[in-house]
């Protein structure tokens, strides 16, 4: 079974023994497919000099805009930069409706600037122009704020692409927790262990993780600075402890213990301390989240009979199931705006498959195309999702739009690759 019923039985049993394992620093490539139904056409030409750069800038900013769903890459070719004076009908002729060009130049201090212009092609106008002057080993973010920029001035709404991930890879019995850019490449490991680390979560902020370990020979809650390294066990106690959940303001998390035999919900004060109980209940509850507004909490409970999400107050009490659909509902994940919910739901056929639900009404929607399939996590504009799932022998991750049109595979060379979380806007 997938890590995410493992967590499910494993607070059933109340002993999380899982034998996960993350590997060496991942490579990706990306793979899109589908058709959105409505997307504006652009076009991003190769950026001047940016192959004396070490790293394909233009290639990065036209994956980044067309993961979003939102744009699709018509015709490039052509000699362009950011001084160009553009001829608009031979581009309105290619069916482009905005156009992107840039350069990427070595300065005599070993920094490079960067500069980009983009213009609406329909009117014939310049609408963005900016300039980076970054250090080599920021060039692929330096790409993903470009990519960032065009679409909210071509969308009015915030771009993700500059954000992070965390996720865990395993190879040959070695795990690693991985911090990157939202493509899956750069960033750093910040732990390598021989033993699992799942459940990874990020504080509002950015600045920390949360996460579970298993290198006391048990579920321990650990939170780690991203900047220092710094690591300090959060949740130690007698039997498991797992599932943590940051609360919106940064400054309580939801945690799952069997501290008292059963796995129950207890909330503790980000810097540690007494945990509270939430749930007093003969059934197992586990995976807890925050809603936006921090005042409620969507978590699974077998209390039914078989796994369920239900919601209650984040200072406990009575709770109202949300899934009705399906008898096998876990891994719930909250959009940053309430609306939606995520999770993932076992068909008639054992499938497990990424659902998303409309919360104020409505029928619960695949939007994924694979079978084994865990972790949802939004993004922080709540316009994609990403999972973890299994392909071609592999465990990968994937990104989809929330309608399941546009899916993005992150492949990596070698490794597996779970457990992603999704980080905030704060970098």
């Amino acid at each position: 079974m997938r890590i995410q019923r493992r967590r499910f039985n494993a607070a059933l049993a109340a002993g999380l023994g899982l034998p996960l394992s993350p590997a060496a620093l991942a490579q990706f490539r990306v793979e899109i497919s589908g058709i959105g139904a409505t997307q504006l056409p652009v076009a991003v030409t190769r950026f001047r000099e940016e192959d004396r750069s070490g790293q394909p800038i233009s290639m990065i900013v036209r994956a980044d805009l067309e993961r979003s769903g939102l744009f699709r890459i018509v015709d490039s070719s052509g000699v362009l930069d950011e001084r160009s004076a553009p001829e608009f009908g031979d581009w309105r002729g290619r069916a482009a409706d905005a156009l992107v060009a840039g350069s990427v130049t070595r300065l005599p201090d070993g920094r490079f600037d960067i500069r980009f212009k983009l213009w609406d092609v329909v009117k014939g106008q310049e609408l963005l122009g900016q300039a980076y002057a970054v250090a080599e080993g920021d060039l692929r973010l330096a790409a993903h704020r470009i990519a960032d920029a065009i679409h909210e001035k071509l969308t009015g709404e915030r771009g993700v692409n500059a954000t992070r991930i965390a996720y865990v890879t395993r190879a040959s019995g070695v795990y690693r927790l991985h911090i990157t850019d939202a493509d899956g490449e750069g960033g750093k490991v910040p732990l390598t262990s021989p033993h699992s680390i799942i459940s990874p979560a990020w504080s509002p902020d950015g600045r920390q993780l949360a996460y579970v370990s298993f290198e006391d020979q048990k579920a321990v809650v650990m939170v780690h600075d991203v900047q220092s390294g710094e690591r300090r066990r959060l949740a130690n106690f007698r039997g498991s402890n797992s599932a943590p959940a940051w609360s919106p303001d940064g400054k309580r998390l939801a945690v799952t213990l069997s501290r008292d035999r059963i796995s129950q919900l207890y909330m503790m004060d980000a810097g540690g301390g007494e945990p509270r109980r939430l749930t007093t209940t003969s059934a197992i509850d586990t995976e807890a989240v925050f809603a936006p507004d921090g005042q409620t909490l969507y978590f699974v409970s077998d209390r039914g009979g078989s796994p369920q999400i239900y919601r209650m107050s984040a200072g406990g009490g009575a709770a109202d199931r949300v899934t009705f659909t399906g008898g096998y509902n876990i891994s719930p994940a909250v959009s940053p705006d309430g609306r939606t919910l995520a999770y993932v739901a076992r068909d008639n056929g054992n499938a497990f498959r990424v659902m998303v639900l409309d919360m104020g009404g409505g029928t619960p929607v695949a939007v994924s195309d694979t079978t084994e399939d865990e972790s949802p996590s939004f993004a922080p504009n709540g316009r994609l999702l990403m999972y973890a799932t299994r392909a071609q022998g592999r465990d990968v991750l994937m990104t989809t739009t929330l309608d399941g049109k546009i899916r993005t595979r992150l492949l990596s060379t070698g490794v597996d690759v779970r457990e992603p979380a999704w980080g905030p806007f704060n970098r």
